[in-house]
């Protein structure tokens, strides 16, 4: 069974190396795929780069959107992770 989720994030920082690695590794944990949607781009979350070249910074919103058998688990991680960004 595929499960589609979207949330959308206030980043409390940019989206840097650390804050991206962290992404990775949580996404990484789980089958579903997951994107990160910035200002008309979007990255597979699975991607440390490509999570950076979005250029989100503090303050703005991007969208996450994940499908797959565990995408409501594996969203709410990588919301857990951009939450609490530094």
């Amino acid at each position: 069974m595929s499960v589609n989720s979207e949330t959308a994030v206030v980043l409390p920082a940019h989206l840097h190396a650390r804050p991206a690695g962290q992404v990775v590794q949580a996404a990484a944990r789980f089958q579903a795929d997951v994107e990160i949607e910035y200002a008309g781009k979007v990255a597979n979350a699975r991607g440390v780069l490509a999570v950076m070249a979005l250029g989100a910074t503090a303050g703005t919103t991007v969208t996450l959107r994940a499908t797959g058998p565990d995408a409501a688990e594996a969203l709410d991680a990588v919301v857990a992770v951009l939450s609490a960004a530094q």
